[in-house]
This record gives structure tokens, sequence and C-alpha cells, in this order.
């Protein structure tokens, strides 16, 4: 079996770590793991594959010269601007986890259970780029039923974990709560989130833009198209909620034609990577607590709407360090291996 030398650019962050478990777990056939970050990192070591290995320097020419193979990008959109083209062009495949490139015509922008055959455009610029976190769980869910039903129009509220806000945003809500437990709460003055999370939610989630929706609810939009090759109608409303990790999603969604939930149950139970929690009068359903810490997204609460069949409305939840982020970036590697061989 071939191996490759993996660089992982921002092996010190959440992200990052979390790439480095799931290569273990995946037994990823890796031949050298090379560690990257920016120079203040220089000294650490991290552990990987039972090994202790120090952390470099993030340069132009450390992938030519460690012969990097495939490079994860998780170390922040400027990073990615300044370094992913140098790595790229010194060979190495790029699998970026940042927003910097995954709007461009020329990067595909891949979740491979969904559209797999995109990757074969990645030697247009040497760079594939890793979607949304939001956006990964929903596009799983949202393309067999569009196979199945075809869809008109999408609506989405998501309720998302802090520690989309990396390290920092689960940190201080961890700070917060401590402080409520101390009677403190009031003393609080939020760093990371525009309010106090601790008790509270926040229906704001990155920059609010000309047409009064957040840039996060924009990428939702514009990625789900790009991804699935429609221009179907689609809306989102990104919520901040109090939970430290895995991102929560309640999806309606309208079909040209009439639907059946005992329909769409099924193939969903029969998706790559979905695992079906739908048994409500048995306290059945997807939560965060059930999706942390796993390589699934979970999906329930499926039901036709009331009035009108040809709409159905679900809830889904995915580890969006993992799904959203290191996982979703090492399947693409494990696709991309496919179709070298």
């Amino acid at each position: 079996m071939k191996t490759y030398t993996i660089g992982i650019v921002g092996a010190t962050g959440a992200v990052g770590e979390e790439i480095i478990k799931i290569l273990e777990e995946e037994r990823f056939p890796a031949k050298k793991i090379v560690p990257l970050a920016s120079a203040n990192s220089v000294g650490r070591s991290i552990e990987a594959f039972g090994k202790e290995i120090p952390v470099l320097e993030t340069t132009h020419s450390v992938f030519k010269e460690q012969g990097i193979d495939i490079a994860f990008f998780s170390a922040g959109g400027s990073v990615s601007k300044e370094f992913a083209p140098s790595a790229a062009e010194s060979g190495a495949l790029v699998i970026d986890n940042t927003s910097h490139f995954r709007m461009e015509k020329d990067i595909p922008l891949v979740v491979p259970e969904v559209n797999a055959d995109d990757i074969k455009a990645w030697k247009k610029r040497g760079i594939i780029a890793n979607p949304n976190c939001s956006t990964i769980q929903m596009v799983q869910v949202l393309a067999p039923l569009h196979e199945a039903f075809e869809i008109k129009r999408v609506d989405v509220s998501t309720y998302q974990a802090a520690s989309g806000a990396g390290k920092r945003g689960m940190e201080e809500l961890v700070m917060q709560m401590q402080k409520f437990f101390a009677f403190e709460l009031n003393e609080c003055e939020p760093q990371v989130f525009a309010h106090r999370l601790a008790l509270n939610v926040i229906p704001h989630i990155d920059v609010f833009l000309d047409n009064d929706y957040t840039k996060e609810e924009m990428k939702m939009i514009n990625e789900t198209h790009k991804i699935m090759h429609t221009d179907f109608a689609l809306s989102a409303t990104c919520v901040r909620v109090p939970v430290l990790r895995s991102h929560s999603e309640s999806i309606t969604i309208a079909f040209k034609h009439k639907v059946q939930a005992k329909q769409a149950q099924e193939i969903l139970k029969n998706a790559p990577n979905i695992v079906l929690m739908d048994e409500p009068l048995n306290k059945i359903y997807p939560m965060p607590s059930v999706a942390t810490d796993t390589n699934h997204t979970y999906v329930g609460r499926i039901r036709v709407d009331n009035f009108d069949d040809h709409i159905l409305h679900l809830w889904c939840v995915a580890d969006q360090i993992r799904v959203g982020a290191a996982t979703n970036a090492v399947r693409i590697a494990q696709k991309w291996i496919e179709l070298q061989d």
C-alpha cells in the first residue's frame, strides 16, 4: 500500500488536533506526520501515531523540504491565503478547512457523500476546499432526499455550539457557567461572542451583511448550491446556543413531489454516514450529547407538514469539529487516494 507524508497546518489548534485523531482512528496510510504552526508554536510537540513529533514553522518552503503529499490547512483564512498556493505548487494536495477558497470557481468544494466526483478537478489549483461546518451536515441530509423527491426550497435554523468559535469560545462558555454558580455572572464581559452565551441564545454568527443576513447564513446558502449543483431557494437563520460541542439544525424542506415520513426515514437510514434516531415516543432523537466525538450525522423528528404533503420537517445533529471539519477533510483525502488508484 502506498503511504503519504501528511502536513497539518494548524496542528496545535482544535481542528488540527482532531485531524490527527481521525487519521489514527482510520489507520490512514501515513508515512510521516509533519505538524506545522506559527513561529510561536515552534518548540512544542504533538503526539501522533504513538510518536512525539516536533512542531515546525509554516513557511513557503517547508512543504517541498519535507516532501509533503497531502497538506491539511486549519489555521485561519489568512494563513491559507499565504501558504496554501506554495503547498500546492510543491506538488501537495491541499485540503483547506477555512472559508478562503470555498467560492472560487476553479476550486472544488467537497462533501464526499454528496459530490465526490468534484474531487477530480483538484489538479486545476491543487486545492480542495472543505465547506462550512453547518453546510456539511445539512447537505449530507438534503442530497439523498433531493434525489428522491426534488427539492424546491429549504429553510434551516441552526443551533450552533460554542466550539464553532474554537477553543476560546468553549473556554468563554465554561468560564461564564462557573461565574453563574459563583453568583458572579453579571461580572462577565463577553470577549468571543457578541453577548453573554451562558443561559442565553444569540441569533448572530459572523458579521451582518447588507441583505440583513449574516455571513454565516449566506455561506450555507451559497455553499449548498455549489456542492449540490443546484439553485433551489434556501434561507438560513444561524443561532449560537450554550452548548459546548456539536451543532443542531431544524430543517424544513419543500419538494416538487409528495413525500411520506416513512419513505424519508428509509432513504436517510441507508444514506452514507447518517444515523437515523427517530423514535420520539421513546424519547429517541438526535442531541449534541449523542453526536459529540462521533463521525456521523444524526437525523430524527422526521415528519410531514400538517398542511402540505410536499413539505418535510426534520432535525439533525453532528459534531462540527469532526463531521463539520476534520472528518470531512480526512474523507476527502481518502476519496482522493481512491481516485488516484
